[in-house]
């Protein structure tokens, strides 16, 4: 227990000090600051809005209808032997690879608060359910970035592979209970429409917390694009870049990009695909951001699950190897 608590403790100083660093760059590079505020303002108007939140709706449309309950007893022949969860890992599976990040987390959390999956499903699920969307990959890296539409499929396709090969090699994650013992239950209840159900109310739900959860996205997206902006005009991370630049001879705009795209996709993704190196390079540096997903989408994600026993540990774990797997 004093273990437990020292870890908190230091975990709650290093957080406080992370702040006042946050609050003191802000105070020093007010410019800066205010430009990257705006970039991360604008991606999350222009972008993320339009992209995520008709899926948000929906999708906490057909969770709160049991529509998901009725797919599950569908597909759970077809997803049991490949991911052994049962078919509502189809519907989470399905509605992050049209969408993206953070969706994915949203539905697994949504449906494991709701009890329509078990605590084993749901560890296995969050880590092969949360990929990025292929408007983003086709669109914004593809054509955006590296000007060239040829290159998307070299991201897409090793993207949604390596999700799948996390989610096959997951599925011996974890105790060898069945999962139908706690999950059979629970969808022999809610399958169609309830009858006593309120569709304006079901509706008017599924909005607010559909523009909750888009807004919480967008501060996310803020606060990370200006912690890489004060991350990268501090004196330490220049030092240490310089360093690493003469010891391995890495270009340090590729050093700037690996570790902003660490923290956030867009940013970093951004970077490497200006840097001066071959196209092939460049692409394997990204797919391994996209499958990483950034620490401001992981902070997403981890909000949603927050609020669940889901394994935050595994999750974060998963991703780190469907980088890999995708590069």
């Amino acid at each position: 227990m004093g273990e437990l608590n020292m870890k908190k403790s230091f975990s709650n100083t290093l957080f406080l000090l992370i702040m006042l660093y946050v609050l003191i760059g802000i105070l020093k590079n007010p410019k800066s600051v205010l430009s990257n505020a705006t970039h991360g303002l604008n991606t999350w108007f222009n972008i993320v809005i339009p992209s995520l939140l008709p899926f948000f709706m929906v999708s906490e449309i057909l969770i709160n209808i049991g529509f998901v309950n009725l797919v599950s007893r569908i597909l759970t022949p077809l997803m049991k032997p490949i991911f052994n969860v049962s078919g509502a890992g189809a519907f989470s599976l399905s509605m992050s690879l049209m969408s993206g990040y953070p969706i994915g987390a949203k539905i697994v959390s949504n449906l494991r608060q709701n009890n329509a999956i078990t605590k084993l499903e749901a560890d296995r699920m969050v880590c092969f359910s949360s990929t990025s969307g292929p408007l983003f990959i086709l669109g914004a890296i593809s054509v955006g970035m590296l000007n060239n539409p040829l290159l998307g499929p070299l991201i897409i396709y090793p993207h949604y592979l390596g999700a799948l090969t996390v989610g096959i090699l997951l599925r011996f994650y974890g105790t060898k209970k069945s999962y139908t013992q706690d999950y059979s239950n629970k969808v022999e209840g809610k399958l169609i429409l309830d009858e006593n159900l309120s569709i304006g109310s079901v509706l008017a739900n599924s909005v607010r917390n559909s523009i909750s959860t888009i807004a919480l996205i967008g501060g996310f997206i803020i606060f990370y694009s200006v912690l890489t902006e004060l991350i990268f005009l501090s004196k330490p991370f220049n030092i240490l870049t310089s360093l690493i630049n003469r010891k391995v001879l890495i270009d340090i705009e590729i050093l700037k990009g690996f570790v902003a795209g660490i923290l956030e996709l867009t940013t970093g993704c951004e970077r490497i695909s200006n840097a001066h190196i071959d196209t092939i390079y460049k692409i394997a540096i990204i797919n391994f951001l996209v499958g990483w997903s950034g620490i401001s989408v992981h902070s997403q994600a981890l909000s949603f699950m927050g609020s669940t026993d889901i394994n935050n540990k595994l999750y974060l774990f998963s991703k780190f190897f469907h980088g890999l797997f995708s590069s």
